[in-house]
């Protein structure tokens, strides 16, 4: 009856539509495929999941590379304690890095000057030897400069260091020449360049552009710092030495190798004292190389002042730390002082650095004397060069930093 109605609700003309089969695969085969590709999904996640290469994927090639026989040695802190003080107040920074073993046992040091981030790679000998405490420095002892009064000279076991003979001290031996006379009855003014030694272009820079009267100082680091501090003298400059002193944030600022500490004992820091002071001759006295924390605490510093003291040394603090007790230190122990007034070059441009030369010459005219540290960058010699063309004319007179400091003490 179904049928025969459909037939006849069937248009005419056409066929009766045919019911479509559908094909079914056994149940088994539809098991197989999906267990087969279950598998393949979870082998392809484990490969990718657990193969170690991180550019899988990336076209790569092997190279072979023949190990080397021989390895550097760890990075060493030379010492316990990085060109600043470059007698401007700006502590810098430099990095201590043991290099190859080269003759002499030397190390390479990296100086970092603060005000332009410019590197030194410098070379000096017998640091590790000093900070081993052994029996010698491994290094020959730096020879003995031109020049310089035999009296004046005791062995140590770095090298010759200054000493007293008689009346006859290196402070007055070593001073320049100057119109004493008449620096007492006018007003006068003394400039340092500090962090020499270290850099020899820019060392000649100020030895040779810039007038005698300017006191040149030198750190104890470098490849030869005595033939430079020799060279200055020749130009008739007087030196000052500047012995590297630990910073606030020491050992993230770290002045150098065998840099005083606070954390050592008076006879370990004197030891490191006689290293500095082997380093070169002919300096009229020392000054601090950054330091701020060690020229202030009174226990590291007394016993410095004292030997230096005995050994007929002046003492010039840069004036970089407020708390300084170098001129209590030195009062008590009788001995030529002089401090900072003025850092010159603290923004090293050309305005900045005319605007504090005219600071002090205001400051030698209120007081009688005035004392300004500067660093030797081409800006600074450059403008102190011109500036002490004319200083004259304007009733100021230019003289060595040991004739500052003798006024100072009289007045």
């Amino acid at each position: 009856m179904t049928e025969t109605a459909d037939d006849l609700s069937t248009p005419l003309g056409q066929d009766k539509p045919r019911r479509k089969r559908r094909l079914r695969l056994p149940f088994t085969a539809m098991q197989l495929l999906a267990t087969l590709l279950g598998l393949f999904l979870v082998g392809f996640a484990g490969f990718a999941i657990f193969n170690k290469d991180p550019l899988g994927g990336e076209p790569m090639t092997r190279l072979a590379i023949n190990e080397p026989k021989t390895t550097d040695k760890a990075i060493d802190k030379a010492v316990d304690e990085k060109p600043a003080a470059s007698g401007h107040g700006q502590e810098s920074k430099h990095e201590t890095k043991e290099a190859p073993k080269q003759p002499g046992d030397q190390k390479t040091v990296t100086m970092i000057d603060g005000s332009t981030g410019t590197r030194h790679d410098v070379v000096i000998g017998a640091g590790d030897a000093a900070d081993k405490g052994e029996a010698a420095a491994a290094s020959a002892p730096p020879p003995v400069m031109a020049g310089i009064d035999q009296k004046l000279l005791e062995k140590s076991r770095y090298g010759m260091i200054p000493v007293v003979a008689g009346d006859m001290k290196p402070f007055n031996v070593y001073a320049a020449e100057a119109d004493r006379a008449r620096a007492a009855k006018m007003p006068v003014v003394a400039i340092v360049i500090g962090g020499l030694g270290v850099g020899a272009a820019k060392t000649t820079d100020a030895i040779m552009k810039l007038p005698p009267a300017v006191t040149l100082a030198f750190t104890p680091y470098g490849s030869d710092p005595g033939k430079l501090a020799e060279r200055a003298r020749a130009q008739r400059h007087e030196i000052f030495l500047q012995i590297p002193m630990e910073p606030y944030d020491f050992p993230d600022n770290d002045p150098g190798p065998q840099t005083l500490l606070t954390s050592l004992t008076a006879d370990q820091n004197m030891d490191r004292l006689y290293w500095h002071l082997s380093r070169m001759q002919g300096y009229a006295g020392l000054a601090n190389f950054m330091g701020a924390r060690f020229i202030a605490t009174d226990a590291a510093m007394q016993p410095i002042i004292r030997e230096a003291s005995k050994r007929g040394l002046g003492f010039f603090d840069d004036g970089s730390s407020p708390r300084s007790i170098a001129p209590q230190a030195t009062a008590s122990a009788a001995m030529p002082f002089g401090k900072g007034d003025i850092a010159i070059d603290v923004v090293p441009t050309p305005t900045e650095i005319d605007r504090a030369l005219n600071k002090l010459e205001s400051a030698a005219r209120e007081r009688g004397v005035a004392i300004g540290t500067a660093s030797a960058l081409p800006v600074s010699i450059e403008r102190i060069g011109a500036w002490t063309k004319t200083l004259g004319d304007r009733g100021i007179l230019l003289v060595p930093l040991t004739t500052a400091m003798l006024k100072s003490k009289s007045s």
